[in-house]
């Protein structure tokens, strides 16, 4: 065989295995906050966010044998400074938790804030649900100081202090139960 042939098939041979390692990590268990803004109306900072939730193959079938999971959507205001770190000035969290009823094949989206519960035929719909945030009243404008610099922040977890005991033993020593977003911050 020339060398020509086995270059190519080589390239070939990397390119797939580049390919399939892509595929693998851009479906890899986390969530991620897609955007988040603000907008002030009526006096009151409005927030519209999209969050993905990927969760990992243990979480998902924890999910599907009873075990309910417990979303932490965590929200911030901060005063930006420009000599020492940022001093948060508002914080508040909203919790999902989200469950699947075998016996009516339901996923259930409980607000734990509110008490709301909703049903969904399918986890993709309860996912997408909780994965909405729209004109949520993150705080009141008079609550800032006029010539200061200000930020929201936002980030998404799986909170394993929910979890049955026995579970959150094996949930602490694995990584497929550490599904958390990065903090996303816009300008308020």
């Amino acid at each position: 065989m020339s060398t020509s042939v086995l270059t190519a098939r080589s390239a070939r041979l990397l390119a797939l295995l580049l390919g399939l390692l892509w595929s693998i990590g851009s479906h890899a268990a986390g969530f991620e906050v897609i955007n988040a803004a603000t907008r002030l109306e009526g006096g009151v900072y409005r927030l519209n966010a999209q969050i993905e939730y990927r969760f990992s193959k243990a979480a998902l079938e924890a999910l599907q044998n009873g075990v309910p999971l417990t979303i932490d959507i965590e929200m911030e205001v901060r005063r930006r400074r420009s000599w020492v770190w940022d001093e948060t000035v508002h914080a508040l969290t909203q919790r999902f938790q989200l469950e699947y009823h075998a016996l009516s094949q339901q996923y259930l989206v409980g607000n734990l804030n509110s008490g709301e519960r909703r049903a969904f035929p399918t986890r993709t719909a309860a996912l997408g649900f909780m994965g909405r945030i729209q004109d949520f009243p993150l705080l009141d404008r008079s609550l800032l100081a006029e010539k200061e610099r200000y930020e929201g922040a936002l980030r998404v977890r799986l909170d394993i202090e929910a979890l049955p005991a026995p579970l959150r033993l094996l949930a602490y020593l694995s990584d497929d139960w550490r599904l958390a977003s990065e903090w996303r911050a816009w300008p308020l």
